[in-house]
């Protein structure tokens, strides 16, 4: 096996036309052979270059609008012959087959064209089938051959041989490619044509974007990939103004804050403060500074560290309240010159610019890794409307009650099981995440409402006269009734337990008012 191989012939087929013209400039100069197809043995003609036409090379015309034209044994032979095999050799002298160092190949657009919006007839030609073949056949034969997909590795070919190590590591990204393009199509086949949400066989292609400093803890390795193909913009593709690198927990914390004020995207100003992917403080407001205020009471202990999540630009008196805690992490749609000085100070604080925010009623499938398998599920996009619920208490909530029911249930979807969210006037009271059972959910939430109340010196905690939320049916009466203790006057549940006459009779023993939605929200 040969370690360094010149580059005598190059053949070069492709869509995306950056960097070809200097790369063929590059190759010319060292005595390349260049050989090409269509639009690309244009481009090069055109900057004045030397080029053959594959036809040239296979003595058969191009045909069929280009959909046959490397498919030839002059053109595959001269790429997967095995050049110290004397059999090999011998066939191609026999056949007047030329070997070809170097394949230059980028695929036809699908993706692109699938994300424009192109008709059916558009997008099925433009599943290339030559390219993914040369590609293949280049790869395999990499002992011999450099196979090169990406205009980022031109210069890497540029001087006229390329090395073993090279040549493997083209290998493996062309087939990385073709897997990714393949797994492409067949998504676009289940979807359109066979109308499958969960097709017989899944595939997806990523791509690295980076490493980062580790996972979860620090023995963790983790990186961070941008899905191939139309995708909702978020926090992958977020604009760091500054900050230290993001780690892992970083982005998982900073997504779950996103997703969750998303849902007021369209609202009032609003924040969310996020700790361990659940929501800790949660707030509408006239002004965003005040939003974060309130958002900030209900929770600072917890806050402290958090992540940070707004639904309008940040503006410099928001940027001035937030930097008085430590916090990890800021997300925003934009921020203003103001708010990128006062976070300028703060050199460790990342503060990432999303653009326009995600639809929280967007389809799309979450997957998860069990041990020898694979979880895949719609995301949860459900949305209770006040037309949906349905009153079951003898006492029908107030309008106001219906607002702060409607606010709690919103952060309850995005808190984790099993969850209690308390919200009075758009603003969370007190929040329990992640408890064993609904009751102790009920007393945590009461508990941080009440220190709260403590700390800022209120004379009541902001429970008292509020709605409580609970992701899943109660299914005994004490969940209930812990929140009926801290003050809640209102209660908004998914409804379905086998007690629900018992649950709904001790409310309307307390006095409560209480709604069913129908549809609940575990979070695991």
């Amino acid at each position: 096996m040969t370690d360094i191989v010149p580059i005598r012939r190059a053949l070069l087929s492709v869509s995306d036309k950056t960097g070809l013209v200097e790369l063929g400039q590059a190759l010319a100069a060292k005595g390349v052979d260049l050989v090409s197809t269509g639009g690309t043995a244009k481009a090069l003609r055109d900057a004045g270059l030397p080029v053959r036409d594959i036809s040239d090379l296979t003595g058969f015309p191009e045909m069929m609008d280009g959909r046959v034209k490397t498919l030839h044994p002059k053109v595959h032979g001269g790429l997967l012959a095995v050049r110290d095999n004397p059999e090999h050799v011998a066939a191609m002298d026999a056949h007047d087959i030329g070997a070809i160092d170097l394949v230059v190949v980028n695929l036809y657009p699908f993706v692109q064209t699938v994300a424009k919006g192109a008709d059916r007839d558009e997008v099925i030609e433009n599943i290339d089938i030559g390219g993914p073949s040369m590609v293949r056949s280049a790869a395999k034969n990499h002992a011999h051959v450099a196979i090169v997909t990406d205009p980022a590795d031109y210069a890497l070919v540029a001087g006229g041989e390329t090395t073993l190590a090279q040549r493997r590591k083209f290998a493996a990204k062309a087939y990385a490619l073709t897997a990714s393009y393949d797994a492409a199509i067949s998504q676009w086949f289940s979807k359109v044509d066979q109308q499958e949400l969960f097709a017989p066989v899944r595939v997806m292609g990523s791509t690295l974007v980076s490493e980062l400093r580790y996972g979860e803890n620090p023995h963790q390795k983790a990186a961070l990939y941008l899905p191939n193909g139309p995708h909702v913009r978020g926090l992958a593709e977020a604009v760091q103004v500054q900050g230290k690198e993001l780690s892992y927990n970083n982005y998982n914390d900073a997504d779950a804050a996103l997703e969750l004020v998303a849902e007021f995207r369209d609202g009032p100003p609003t924040v969310v403060i996020v700790k361990h992917a659940n929501p800790c403080g949660v707030a509408t407001g006239a002004t965003l500074v005040e939003a974060y205020e309130a958002a900030l009471q209900c929770d600072s202990v917890s806050a402290f560290g958090g992540i940070i999540a707004v639904n309008r630009p940040l503006d410099g008196p928001t940027a001035e309240a937030i930097s008085g805690i430590f916090t990890e992490v800021v997300a925003a749609p934009d921020a203003d010159d103001a708010a990128k000085a006062v976070f300028a100070k703060k050199k460790n604080l990342r503060l990432l610019l999303t653009g326009a925010l995600p639809d929280p009623a967007r389809p799309g499938l979450t997957t998860r890794i069990i041990a020898g398998g694979v979880l895949v599920q719609e995301r949860d996009n459900g949305e209770v409307t006040r037309e949906m619920l349905k009153v079951v208490t003898k006492r029908a909530p107030t309008e106001q009650e219906l607002k702060d029911c409607l606010f709690a249930w919103t952060v309850a979807k995005h808190t984790k099981s099993n969850a209690i969210v308390y919200a009075r006037d758009g603003v969370t009271a007190g929040i329990g995440a992640g408890q064993m059972n609904r009751r102790d959910s009920s007393r945590i939430a009461a508990m941080k409402a009440k220190e709260a109340a403590e700390t800022y010196g209120w004379a009541a905690p902001r429970t008292v006269g509020s709605a409580v939320a609970s992701d899943a049916f109660f299914p005994f009466p004490d969940g209930l009734l812990a929140a009926a203790e801290a003050g809640a006057t209102a209660v908004i549940q998914p409804g379905g337990s086998i007690r629900d006459a018992d649950v709904i009779a001790a409310a309307d023993e307390a006095g409560l008012a209480m709604v069913f939605t129908g549809m609940r929200h575990f979070r695991h």
